[in-house]
């Protein structure tokens, strides 16, 4: 197993732990931190593994991640319909 994939196993590992403790801001913090690594180690997966294992990888973040995937394509949809703020 390549050191990205040892790295993402790490990083969902981590996100698991985060999210079994107690947060005053429902976890959206920890999200931000996560999200910050997340992206440059799929990206550092892709590169690695190629572009099939990355695909695997992201939608194994987008279901640990996964209100943040839906507030943003709330958002995005919003923004499609013009329904802008």
């Amino acid at each position: 197993m390549s050191i990205s994939l040892v790295l993402a196993c790490v990083w969902a590992l981590v996100a698991n732990v985060l999210a079994m403790t107690p947060s005053k801001d429902y976890h959206w913090r920890n999200a931000y931190i996560l999200i910050g690594i997340g992206i440059s180690l799929l990206g550092f997966v892709t590169w690695q593994n190629g572009p099939l294992v990355g695909l695997v990888v992201l939608v194994a973040a987008m279901s640990v991640l996964r209100w943040p995937v839906v507030y943003l394509s709330r958002w995005i949809k919003s923004r499609v319909k013009g329904d802008v703020e």
